[in-house]
């Protein structure tokens, strides 16, 4: 299901999120890919500031609905390091975005997270679909979802 081109924005996303972790944010990351192949924006998590609204899913978004058509929106395809939170799986079906395809789910996310002993976050974790049911979605990916985890981990540890 998953191609060797998707793997190659997975891990892209990876590393986005390892570097949102580095920068001291919560390890997210995603890339905006056009219909075409062409990879049109990427950004990671800027939450540590104190604005929990600055997700890359978000950010990529508004970014979409401001530079391409709906025709390109609905051709994108947004990879990401964890399934989008329900506002970003909210703004995602707004603007018309394509596909998500991501590496760990919220569900995962959300069982690891309590194994670790963190508090769940103020906003109940929704599956996209439920949030967004038009939106096409494709995940978890089993072969990465140990480095996602290990990224939370660190993020929780540290």
């Amino acid at each position: 299901m998953i191609d060797d081109d998707e793997l190659i924005h997975l891990r892209r996303c990876i590393e986005l999120a390892r570097q949102a972790l580095e920068a001291g944010d919560e390890p997210f990351g995603s890339v905006l890919v056009s219909g075409e192949g062409e990879v049109l924006g990427e950004d990671h998590n800027h939450v540590a500031g104190g604005d929990h609204t600055q997700h890359p899913e978000f950010a990529l978004a508004r970014w979409a609905a401001a530079h391409l058509t709906p025709e390109a929106r609905a051709r994108a395809t947004v990879y990401t390091s964890g399934e989008h939170c329900p506002m970003c799986a909210a703004a995602h079906g707004w603007v018309g975005l394509g596909r998500i395809v991501y590496v760990a789910s919220s569900a995962q996310l959300a069982t690891w997270l309590a194994e670790m002993g963190v508090p769940p976050a103020p906003v109940r974790p929704l599956p996209v679909h439920q949030v967004a049911p038009g939106v096409t979605v494709e995940g978890p990916v089993p072969e990465l979802a140990d480095e996602v985890r290990e990224l939370h981990r660190r993020y929780h540890d540290g």
